[in-house]
């Protein structure tokens, strides 16, 4: 049986209506990341941050799964085990259309993590601007990771090692500059894996896929989908 490995970005989510990080309509090119999306933001002004992720989660309740992510579920659903899908998206739009091998590398933005205790769950609520931990009672911080900060090891160990073992990687919507995710793709490849590109743009990516789709997400894992026999 294949192994598929998939990993996708802010593009896969940008039919859904939530906008890029890069880009000339990306979100930093708005915001200070160093004031929003770093440690030393948050303790610097942890207010500012939280008034800016609960506005953020306010604008991604209304996004809804396109028909990319509902056909990485119909994906999933065919191979089982032998697919997995790694996403360094934190809009939770993966598990809301469905999958279920899912590894969130940088998080999931309706999650939270006290800054005391370490506990980490989901609170889908529009948390007052300084929540505190149901556990201890300590500060929490959103349950994603800053820049600045490294991967949570387990996801990253899962992600390293399912791409070093699949048969066919693809890459959907990613930038692909982002650093470890931006080496998944190397590592497949190296070990001999099959690396298919879906973005209407070039990345570093494409440089050494074996195929690319230059396509918006939604139709292109649709050609995927052909080029598999799915």
């Amino acid at each position: 049986m294949r192994k598929i490995a998939v990993l996708t970005g802010a593009g896969i989510s940008q039919e859904s209506g939530i906008p890029t990080f890069r880009g000339n309509d990306g979100l930093w090119e708005k915001y200070d990341l160093y004031d929003l999306a770093t440690p030393e933001g948050f303790s610097k002004n942890p207010r500012l941050v939280w008034e800016w992720y609960i506005h953020r989660r306010n604008l991604i309740k209304s996004a809804k799964p396109n028909e990319a992510h509902k056909t990485l579920v119909k994906l999933e659903n065919k191979l089982g085990d032998g697919f997995i899908l790694i996403t360094q998206n934190v809009d939770n739009l993966h598990r809301i259309a469905g999958s279920k091998n899912l590894i969130e590398l940088h998080g999931n933005i309706f999650k939270v993590k006290c800054t005391n205790c370490k506990a980490e769950y989901f609170e889908f609520g529009d948390l007052k601007p300084m929540p505190e931990c149901k556990e201890c009672g300590g500060l929490l911080r959103p349950g994603v990771v800053w820049f600045g900060e490294s991967l949570p090891i387990d996801a990253l160990n899962r992600a390293i090692s399912y791409s070093e073992s699949c048969d066919i990687f693809v890459c959907i919507g990613t930038s692909a500059v982002v650093y470890p995710a931006a080496e998944l793709p190397v590592l497949a490849k190296q070990r001999g894996a099959t690396v298919i590109e879906i973005n209407p743009e070039r990345t570093p990516v494409s440089d050494i896929a074996d195929i690319k789709i230059q396509d918006k997400a939604s139709s292109g894992v649709k050609k995927l989908l052909e080029i598999l026999g799915i």
